[in-house]
């Protein structure tokens, strides 16, 4: 699911879209916001569905092998064990599941080819034909081989790779939320009645993260003046141009939750930026953005400007 570095990156993109765009309208940029992690949950459905397609392929497999020229005995038995997988059965009997596939108008029609491909990398893998000749089935191991499905399957397919990147833009970024999703959902769908499976949740406490996200996005941009003159002060040295953006946008978030936000401790602030810097800037960006946070953060504190509830939440 997303935690809170993933959802600080969510709102550092909203951010840069908001400084690139023309309009500055800031109500449609948090819109494009909150959309942005829908997408994360639509990504997740659409796998979730991909997994489901790959698994009913094996009854298309087996009818284009009965019907074959010369089909031999083993095209004409198939074996069709998958179809039964109590994660598959349960799953596409999971009302939030077809609900969102509603939603989001999920259909593989598109991309005839990549199910197929699937399927037959794990038509052709030791793990399945091992699967196959199992007797004694539980959920754990009927789990066990959608996890090699998702896992060596499709993660690891390039045409799988490409078609979520073309679908979602920000794919190789919600890669990584996207196996949390997945692996939660494993866990979560531990009985054999559907009703009891739960779909897993894009965040820990939607009500709380939403309000968390919204307000650092408006909060950056409602003072983006006052905190652009707090690192214009720190950085007279360095001519405007060669500070990079993302930089900027970073300092001026963790300002904001320095100042607006008074039950993140400070450490937490200052480790969460510094650690999404060296993803999205600079080799360099994380020692100058810790160096221009702190010296900026010595003077609010003499200023007695940060107010943290809590014992050690500035220290």
């Amino acid at each position: 699911m997303l935690n809170r570095r993933h959802l600080r990156v969510k709102v550092l993109q909203a951010l840069y879209a908001f400084h690139q765009s023309a309009s500055g309208d800031i109500n449609q940029q948090e819109k494009g916001l909150l959309q942005s992690i829908d997408k994360v949950y639509e990504m997740y459905i659409w796998m979730l569905s991909l997994i489901s397609e790959v698994v009913g392929y094996a009854e298309m497999d087996a009818n284009e092998r009965a019907n074959k020229h010369l089909p031999t005995a083993e095209d004409l038995n198939a074996n069709l064990k998958i179809l039964t997988n109590r994660f598959v059965v349960t799953l596409n009997q999971n009302k939030e599941f077809l609900i969102s596939l509603k939603k989001y108008k999920v259909s593989w029609d598109f991309e005839p080819e990549l199910t197929k491909t699937l399927f037959i990398i794990l038509k052709n893998s030791p793990e399945y034909l091992e699967y196959l000749q199992k007797t004694d089935d539980t959920i754990q191991t009927d789990k066990d081989i959608i996890k090699f499905i998702f896992k060596k399957v499709i993660l690891k397919s390039s045409l799988a790779e490409q078609v979520f990147e073309d679908k979602f833009i920000f794919w190789p970024v919600d890669k990584d939320v996207l196996q949390a999703l997945i692996a939660k959902t494993f866990k979560n769908f531990a009985y054999d009645d559907p009703e009891k499976n739960k779909l897993a949740e894009v965040t820990g406490n939607w009500v709380e993260d939403r309000e968390f996200i919204t307000e650092l996005f408006k909060n950056t941009i409602r003072y983006d003046k006052e905190y652009q003159e707090m690192i214009s002060a720190k950085t007279q040295n360095w001519e405007p141009e060669r500070i990079a953006m993302m930089d900027t946008l970073l300092m001026k978030m963790a300002l904001a939750e320095f100042i607006k936000f008074n039950s993140i401790p400070v450490k937490v602030t200052i480790n969460e930026y510094l650690e999404i810097s060296k993803e999205f800037s600079t080799p360099k960006s994380n020692s100058f953005i810790n160096g221009i946070l702190d010296k900026i953060l010595f003077e609010l504190k003499s200023e007695n400007k940060i107010k943290k509830i809590g014992r050690g939440l500035i220290e």
